[in-house]
């Protein structure tokens, strides 16, 4: 998988080099396949973020957007004037104040026309282009003649599956993210909590932060620590209910930074099974669950918050157990039946 993101990343520079396309940073491993944790074996999905930075000439503009329990963002593009610049390379190649520049911007494939609505960064128009771009860039690559590709539907990312010749599958998943700042946060193009994100909506996502996280945590533990396990277990159980995936791994986070790491050793697997139910069965009885990086003085600081959410206060993920007594009933029989 990484392999093939390399060839794709390569191509993609090679192809838009001279354009005003978004550059591409490294792709980021981010999701429980690539963090260990994945609870079914047989449906895998691999998930990479491609980092987006804005052409040259342009500039982003972090604006919040929907007010909900996370944080979203609309992402303003703007041309900015490159003179000041150009006059060190003896080049003038400013969109502002070179109008043949500019007329050349406008003639290839650029963000603003392409991507863009209404000059904010569109997570639909951004998915459609990449999924266009691995369709045909898949032609050029030697993979193609023994390995078959297959887009799969998504309006906010590029998924496809890959069957080998061997008949094996899988799929990867190509998310994009706008970095906040220098942190590990992200503002990404999954969907949000709400039942319709519009197209111009970038969710904070905690994805590469999340596995930095499990990579700490992988280098302080015992070489047979089973906190994996613990997860894998947990979340593989809630497959048909109701509770969802990122409530387990946020208990078990909490968990791993309040108890010691030796403890997390194989002959500990049940006492921690047990510890990560009643600490999620306190949680629902308190109707309240912490957000991990959000005002959580104990996160590590090997990850990189932004300073507002160092600062920030607890969001309890929780809230909507306040505010609805049969969600908050539901919820404690499916916990009983867990």
């Amino acid at each position: 998988v990484m392999g093939l993101m390399e060839i794709s990343i390569a191509l993609y520079r090679n192809f838009f080099s001279d354009s005003s396309l978004p550059v591409l940073g490294k792709a980021i491993k981010v999701g429980s396949a690539f963090e260990g944790w994945s609870p079914r074996e047989e449906d895998i999905t691999f998930r990479m973020l491609l980092p987006l930075k804005p052409p040259h000439g342009h500039i982003f503009h972090l604006e919040p957007g929907l007010k909900c329990l996370a944080r979203n963002f609309h992402i303003r593009v703007e041309l900015v004037c490159t003179c000041g610049m150009e006059r060190l390379t003896g080049e003038a190649h400013c969109f502002l104040h070179d109008p043949e520049q500019e007329q050349r911007r406008k003639e290839g494939p650029n963000i603003l026309d392409d991507l863009c609505t209404d000059s904010y960064l569109d997570v639909q128009k951004t998915a459609r282009f990449f999924q266009m771009f691995v369709r045909c860039s898949w032609r050029a690559l030697h993979l193609s003649a023994i390995h078959r590709l297959t887009m799969l539907p998504s309006d906010r990312s590029c998924k496809f599956q890959m069957t080998l010749r061997c008949g094996k599958r899988f799929i990867i998943e190509l998310l994009f993210g706008v970095q906040e700042g220098d942190s590990d946060i992200f503002l990404s193009s999954q969907h949000t909590e709400a039942a319709y994100t519009p197209s111009t909506i970038w969710p904070e996502s905690y994805a590469v932060a999340e596995m930095k996280f499990f990579s700490h945590i992988a280098q302080q533990a015992q070489p047979d620590s089973y906190h994996l396990r613990c997860l894998q277990l947990c979340v593989r159980s809630l497959l048909g209910r109701d509770f969802s995936t990122y409530t387990l791994k946020t208990v078990v986070m909490h968990l791993l930074t309040s108890l010691p790491l030796s403890e997390w050793r194989r002959k500990h697997f049940w006492a921690r099974l047990e510890d990560i139910m009643q600490y999620l069965q306190r949680c629902l009885a308190r109707r309240c669950l912490n957000h991990f990086f959000i005002g959580n003085e104990n996160v590590p600081k090997e990850i990189i918050l932004p300073q507002e959410l160092r600062m920030a206060e607890p969001l309890n993920l929780f809230q909507h157990l306040t505010q609805n007594p049969k969600a908050c009933e539901d919820a404690q029989l499916e916990f009983e039946e867990l």
